[in-house]
């Protein structure tokens, strides 16, 4: 259970049903800074990074990947939808 930062442009958070959900909102991930002119190392040169949105990802304990329909990441999340997201895995 608890958190690990990723690289000053996100973090994920896994809960004690063994469910993880990772939110990404840097270079490359599907948000607002994926095609930052700053490239790859963005986030790591920002004290802060921010964005209008976010990416995020699911897995279980076994490393099985959540299934959005049509992909196994989900792109430009707002902060409503990420906050509905970790509720839902939370109470998985």
């Amino acid at each position: 259970m608890g958190f690990k930062s990723t690289e000053n442009k996100g973090f994920v958070m896994t809960f004690a049903n063994g469910w993880t959900i990772s939110v990404q909102f840097g270079y490359g991930n599907y948000c607002d800074n994926r095609n930052h002119p700053n490239g790859f190392g963005f986030s790591q040169k920002q004290e802060i990074t921010e964005s209008q949105d976010a990416e995020i990802a699911i897995w279980d304990k076994d490393g099985e990947w959540y299934d959005f329909g049509n992909d196994q990441v989900k792109a430009y999340q707002t902060a409503e939808e990420v906050a509905e997201w970790i509720n839902k895995v939370a109470s998985w």
